[in-house]
Formats: C-alpha cells, sequence, structure tokens
C-alpha cells in the first residue's frame, strides 16, 4: 500500500477514536482546536477562517463545535453558547432532539439506505405525510438532501408542466447555489463571478410589490415571452426576515393564475413552523402550486429536501418517463426517518405556535432596544423566530454579532444583507434563554455605542 494511503488508514482510525470519546481532556481538546485551524486552512477553505467569529473572536483558542442539546452548544473547550443562528434555518428543534436521533438510530441498525430497485416504505410514509400537512391539494413530493436541490426540482418541474422557460423571482431573493438555483439569486455578488446560468429569461422584482410582478407578468404576455412560474420566499430569510405586506401573496396568486403561471413558495427556511405557522404562505391563506421544504424537514439530524405538488402538476414526473427527476441518496431511509421524526414532533408540540408567541414576546423588546439606540440600528423586521436586526453599517452589524459571541450568544450575517444579523433560534428557547440574550444584547450595545 502506497504511504500516503497508509497515512490516511491511521489518521482516519485515530479520528474514529475521538469520535467514540464520550469526553475530552483539556490538553486533547486544543490539540483538535488547532488541527482543525490548519485542516480548515490547507484542506478545506482558507477563506472561510478569515469570516468566522468562531477564530477571530473566541480568545487564545478558537471555537470548535463539539456537543449540542436544545437551544445550547458546546465547544470543544466546554465553552457554553446559547444558539440564536440555529443552523441558519436547520435547527427547529434543536440540537441532537432525542426522538429524531432514536428514530434514525433505529432505521439504522435495519438499513441505512435503499435499493433503489424495491419500493422503500418510509419514502411513501413522508410523502404521505407531506401531503397530510402542506396547504391546499398538494398531494406529491420528490426528495433530495438540501434546498437548493428542491428549488432545482421546482424548476424542473414548473418548465415540464408548463412548457415554458421564464421565471419571475425577487430582489435579494436566496434560493441556493447550484446553478439553476443560483440563477433565480437576487444578488449579484454570487451570480456575476459564475457569467451565463440559466439559460432562460429571469426577471427580477422588488420583494413585496405585488403591482412589479403584476406588470412584469403583463409585459411578458404582451411580447410573447412565456413565464413558467413566479418563486418567491413568502418571508425573506437571507434579506433579514423581510415580510411583505398582506397583499403581496394574495394578488400574485391571482396573477399567476390569470396569466397561466405556476407560483412556487421557497418555504426551505420558512417552512415547519418557522415564522409561527406551519408554512409561511398560511399567513395570507395562499394555496402556491409548488412548495420546495428543508432545512428543518430533517429535524437537524439529516438532511433532506422535498418539493411537493399538485397530482396535475405531477403529471410530467410521472409519465412517459417516470425516472424523468432521481437521485441515488436523496430521500434514503435515514433522511425520511428522521424528517417522520421531526414532523411528528412539530405537529405534536405545535410548535409554530411556540414560533409564534416567543416572536410576539422577543420582537418588541428588541424594537425598544432598537429606539433607544438609533445610532445603532435602522429597525427590526420578522415574523415568528425568523428575525433580523438591521444596522446601519455592516461594521456595527459585525460588532453587534462579535460583542455577543464573546457574551455568549452565536448569531450571523445574512447573505443577501451584509448590514442584518438574523436572530434564527431553535423553536424550543426557553423564555429564560431569550432573556439572557437581551441582557447580552444590551450590554454588547452599551460596549459598541461607546466606539461611535
Amino acid at each position: 500500500m502506497p504511504q500516503s494511503l497508509e497515512n490516511a488508514v491511521r489518521y482516519a482510525e485515530r479520528w474514529l477514536d475521538i469520535i467514540r470519546k464520550p469526553s475530552l481532556a483539556e490538553t486533547e481538546a486544543k490539540t483538535i482546536i488547532e488541527e482543525s485551524k490548519y485542516n480548515f486552512a490547507e484542506h478545506f477553505n482558507k477563506g472561510w477562517l478569515d469570516y468566522r467569529k468562531s477564530v477571530t473572536e473566541a480568545g487564545d483558542w478558537a471555537a470548535v463545535e463539539w456537543t449540542g442539546r436544545g437551544a445550547v452548544f458546546c465547544d470543544a473547550l466546554g465553552r457554553e453558547y446559547i444558539d440564536c443562528l440555529g443552523g441558519y434555518g436547520l435547527l427547529d428543534l434543536g440540537w441532537s432532539h432525542p426522538e429524531v436521533i432514536a428514530a434514525v438510530r433505529a432505521q439504522l441498525e435495519r438499513t441505512p439506505m435503499p435499493s433503489q430497485e424495491l419500493i422503500d416504505p418510509l419514502r411513501g410514509v413522508l410523502a404521505r405525510l407531506l401531503a397530510e400537512i402542506t396547504p391546499g391539494d398538494l398531494k406529491y413530493s420528490w426528495f433530495c438532501a438540501s434546498g437548493t436541490e428542491a428549488i432545482e426540482a421546482a424548476i424542473k418541474i414548473a418548465k415540464l408542466y408548463t412548457k415554458r422557460n421564464g421565471f419571475i423571482v425577487a430582489v435579494k431573493a436566496f434560493h441556493g447555489k447550484t446553478m439553476g438555483s443560483l440563477s433565480m439569486m437576487g444578488k449579484a455578488d454570487y451570480r456575476q463571478p459564475l457569467g451565463t446560468l440559466y439559460g432562460g429569461p429571469v426577471y427580477h422584482v422588488p420583494f413585496g410589490d405585488a403591482g412589479a410582478v403584476e406588470q412584469q407578468l403583463e409585459i411578458c404576455d404582451k411580447v410573447g415571452i412565456d413565464i413558467a412560474a413566479c418563486l418567491f420566499e413568502p418571508i425573506q430569510g437571507e434579506a433579514g426576515g423581510i415580510v411583505p405586506p398582506d397583499d403581496f401573496w394574495p394578488r400574485v396568486r391571482a396573477a399567476t393564475r390569470r396569466y397561466g403561471a405556476l407560483l412556487i413558495a421557497d418555504e426551505v427556511q420558512t417552512g415547519m413552523g418557522r415564522t409561527g405557522k406551519l408554512w409561511g404562505v398560511e399567513h395570507w391563506d395562499v394555496v402556491p402550486d409548488i412548495i420546495a421544504a428543508a432545512k428543518s424537514l430533517g429535524g437537524g439530524v439529516m438532511p433532506v429536501g422535498a418539493v411537493c405538488s399538485t397530482e396535475e402538476i405531477w403529471q410530467p414526473m410521472m409519465y412517459p418517463n417516470p425516472f424523468i427527476q432521481t437521485t441515488t441518496t436523496g430521500g434514503g431511509a435515514l433522511a425520511c426517518s428522521a424528517a417522520i421524526a421531526a414532523i411528528h414532533v412539530t405537529l405534536r408540540d405545535r410548535l409554530w405556535e411556540q414560533a409564534a408567541a416567543k416572536g410576539e414576546y422577543l420582537i418588541p423588546r428588541l424594537s425598544k432596544l432598537a429606539e433607544r439606540y438609533p445610532q445603532i440600528f435602522t429597525r427590526i423586521t420578522g415574523k415568528g423566530l425568523l428575525i433580523g436586526m438591521h444596522f446601519h453599517s455592516p461594521e456595527i452589524g459585525y460588532k453587534v454579532a462579535a460583542g455577543l459571541f464573546k457574551r455568549g450568544v452565536l448569531v450571523a450575517g445574512t447573505l443577501t444583507s451584509a448590514q442584518t444579523i438574523r436572530i434564527e433560534p431553535p423553536l424550543i428557547i426557553s423564555y429564560e434563554q431569550l432573556d439572557a440574550v437581551l441582557d447580552r444584547l444590551e450590554d454588547t450595545l452599551i460596549e459598541v455605542n461607546k466606539t461611535l
């Protein structure tokens, strides 16, 4: 065996031993921290480290995440943090939810992945559950491993059904970073470096401006440009919890029907209770033609995404070629078991109601802080526990995020709004933890205010 392969065997064995350990000695933890920094710099992404508060603001030793339960996680040295980021919407149920882990562990002992030839029962169970819990007459689902794959599938289904090519999307929208999804993104930083993306026409309109959507559909109809679908987030997540006016979704729904286009709701971040409703579109009693879901669908334990639609729209996915959209690993048994458990916990515990109540508790208190520090904040936005704190500049936003991190609270900026920090904790976060976050935020604001 070549020396490099022998080295790989020994390195893997060492790390498998570490993975099996229930706890770490301090010297071992510090070794892991230094090794992790080296591995990221030399083999993953050196630039990634430059943007991580866990490296730049953690003190003498970088914070390397190690264990987590509920709304709290600890790094390798045992330092504790309240999680107000929630894995960018992944951890609605918190870290390591025991019921989701138990379901996955039980399925792991049976069979981790399907044959792809036989009928795997959990895929059918999850599809049936989604038919039960999604709005209106959405009936069929296809499964993958991520939100961007779900959006790709939604784009494909819309094109297959309508036999059209065009899309209308929003400025500052975020739908993923694979090529089709990236074509729908509303920020140049991620699009321009790649040049030509999706070949069909894509039109960007201001988010929340129903008149702009109606006008774009009318213009395209008059000049003979066929629009397959309008694709929007119910509430923009990466833009900082931006809630549209109440007439937006109903008017867009009516306009898409008028011009024969489909309406796609990107519920990757808003779905499964995050905004105070089980699905974000339910705030406006709107039923889209297609829903894309992911992130918290896997209960924070397994990666799983889904795209859901009606029986009519699903016809080209079934006939004449039922294999027109497949994936070998997406929707495997472990992922489906996690999603089934996550749906069960979410419904049983009515977590969307918890998100609504905690948002009603938190948002007014954040707004009061914003009023007291107008030189720091511009506004607070959001619904439920998808909240944006908007600052006068990215520099101020970073100071607030760094100050919170030093005080044991994890937050992060957003990908399409550099001066915005999200508050997106697990839905199961306690009121005591929310109060602690508010106290630590106020201490941070006092410190930041002195630098302005």
